[in-house]
């Protein structure tokens, strides 16, 4: 269970909140739509959830853990994946790059590496450089060391940016086998097509302050006042159609 009570949040050298008394709650096992424009705030929330950042004011609880001062133990319990696969990814092949999340002398690190490589059908190129990986596989690549960590909140920055309609289908098979297991997804998207079939529930920003937090249907009808484009099928028919 992920709450936040009147979370705010303000950058050094400005005056003002770039998150302004946010309250909300997310149960274990749900997949969250975060969504809002430039500068509503997202990214701001994102490094609060992944202990990049210390609340200003309010309290943000991520099960047991209270952020405030736990931020070390915040960040073994979160993973954050990046919108932009080269800044996050080290190695300079995927069993490098997938071998750093674990000590040097983990006898099991290889074994549990492959076995994620192929999860993420990586397995073929596991000695391949990564500059020679498209796009969408890179972004795998970020998601499978990711989870690598077994975190109990998974934070994805616009995660299908870029990819073509393949890479899209396996994105959201990901999603379902991880609603399946219980993890915990905040997703955060500009376009809401390709995941609010998914969604179990909806976090709004605009302007760093929370306009809604629910079930997609009751806030779908609201988004076009601030500036987000609802779904295609929610103009046309107000539901929520099966993507593809």
């Amino acid at each position: 269970m992920i709450t936040a009570e009147n979370l705010t949040f303000t950058y050094r050298g400005t005056t003002a909140p770039a998150l302004n008394n946010l309250s909300f709650s997310i149960p274990k096992g749900e997949l969250v739509c975060l969504c809002g424009t430039n500068g509503s705030g997202k990214s701001t929330l994102f490094s609060l959830l992944a202990g990049l950042q210390t609340p200003s004011a309010g309290t943000l609880h991520v099960g047991s853990i209270t952020a405030k001062g736990n931020e070390q133990q915040l960040r073994a319990q979160s993973a954050l994946v990046l919108q932009d696969a080269d800044l996050q990814i080290i190695g300079a092949t995927v069993a490098e790059d997938m071998m750093l999340a674990f000590p040097t002398n983990d006898a099991d690190a290889e074994v549990l590496c492959r076995a994620m490589a192929e999860r993420f059908s990586l397995l073929d190129h596991w000695e391949s450089p990564v500059h020679v990986l498209s796009y969408g596989q890179k972004r795998k690549l970020c998601l499978a060391v990711s989870l690598l960590s077994t975190p109990s909140i998974l934070l994805l920055d616009e995660p299908f940016s870029g990819l073509d309609y393949p890479a899209m289908v396996e994105m959201r098979s990901i999603m379902k086998a991880n609603k399946e297991q219980g993890l915990t997804q905040i997703v955060s998207v500009h376009d809401l097509e390709p995941v609010i079939d998914l969604a179990d529930s909806m976090i709004v920003l605009h302007q760093g302050e929370l306009k809604g937090a629910g079930a997609p249907d009751g806030l779908l009808g609201s988004l076009l006042e601030y500036g987000i484009r609802p779904p295609y099928s929610w103009l046309c028919e107000n539901t929520i159609s099966p993507w593809g």
